[in-house]
């Protein structure tokens, strides 16, 4: 297990050449894993030249906060990467699970992690072609990533628009504003969504 990531900007992180990393695990991430990556075990830090997807400020959180997911027909940014410390695919999607979801169990991980394997060609999840031939370009062995779907708690699953984000944002107080305001800044400075231009743009959290 790696410490915890020391909340440096990720625009600070140097990019970090593929080339020596063949025959590796990755994981991709957009969100609080470059931050707070917690028992994700990374090995080094995080990259940014990762694989374009359609992620955006689209899914209601533990404590209300608005979180980043990959959605559909939302326009692409650069994801990040980094390496893990994993032996196969199938323990990088537990040890992604058990830090998204310390209660995860087997039937929540196979629902809510994604993944490509190269040794039999497989994937699963929101953006696995692109994940896919991202990696496949890289020789990498496997991949993982969170998805998890977009929507409010009262309409899982049901993209809402920008102007309801803002708008939810707007009405919390008190630790869950803190928490939400926290997570839009301290988001990688290149997964610049439109959603969180009208984010800034009305509650000033640039």
């Amino acid at each position: 297990m790696t410490a915890r990531n020391s909340g440096k900007a990720s625009s600070e992180v140097p990019k970090v050449s593929m080339e020596h990393h063949q025959d590796k695990i990755v994981c991709i991430g957009w969100g609080s894993l470059i931050w707070d990556p917690r028992t994700l075990p990374c090995v080094g830090g995080w990259n940014r030249d990762g694989p374009m997807l359609p992620v955006e400020f689209a899914r209601e959180s533990a404590g209300r906060k608005i979180t980043l997911v990959i959605c559909e027909n939302v326009p692409e940014v650069q994801s990040l990467w980094t390496l893990l410390a994993a032996d196969n695919v199938a323990t990088a999607r537990q040890q992604l699970g058990l830090r998204e979801f310390e209660a995860a169990k087997p039937k929540w991980i196979e629902a809510n992690i994604g993944y490509w394997d190269r040794s039999g060609g497989i994937y699963q999840g929101e953006g696995a072609p692109a994940i896919a031939a991202w990696a496949q370009e890289r020789g990498l062995a496997g991949v993982v990533w969170t998805g998890l779907s977009c929507g409010f708690k009262i309409s899982p699953g049901v993209m809402p628009r920008a102007e309801e984000i803002v708008a939810h944002l707007n009405e919390l107080d008190g630790a869950e504003r803190i928490a939400a305001e926290e997570y839009v800044r301290r988001a990688p400075s290149q997964i610049d969504t439109e959603y969180r231009k009208l984010i800034a743009s009305e509650l000033d959290w640039t």
